[in-house]
């Protein structure tokens, strides 16, 4: 079974960083693409990065240029590198898995999430 669970969050000032972790397990077939989400208290879950085992990486404009996405197979972790951050930023993160990816988009009919971490960016 996949299954995926991020590391602990965090809370930072504006402009500050915070990285990320997901440590997953093996990939089920068919399951090409990892991902992040996020979900802001009154708002829908909106995707944030994703990147496929070919490395090609896809961002959402919000976050285009301050975020980045990685991955290290050997270690099954995926990352997300935060830079400048800001308070819209705040929200629960959740990691995730599918088939593939379509832009900041999972493919696929079977997704596989984390719990999600929350991140808190104050002014």
């Amino acid at each position: 079974q996949v299954q995926l669970q991020e590391s602990r969050g965090g809370s930072v000032q504006t402009g500050g960083s915070l990285r990320l972790s997901c440590k997953h397990s093996a990939y089920a077939y068919n399951h090409h693409c990892l991902a992040w989400f996020r979900q802001a208290p009154g708002k829908e879950r909106e995707g944030v990065a994703t990147i496929a085992t070919t490395g090609d990486t896809s961002y959402a404009d919000s976050v285009k240029g301050r975020f980045t996405i990685s991955r290290d197979k050997s270690k099954n972790t995926l990352y997300l590198q935060m830079d400048s951050l800001k308070p819209e930023d705040t929200a629960v993160y959740t990691c995730a898995a599918g088939a593939g990816c379509v832009g900041v988009r999972l493919a696929g009919i079977q997704t596989y999430w984390g719990q999600g971490t929350q991140v808190t960016v104050s002014s």
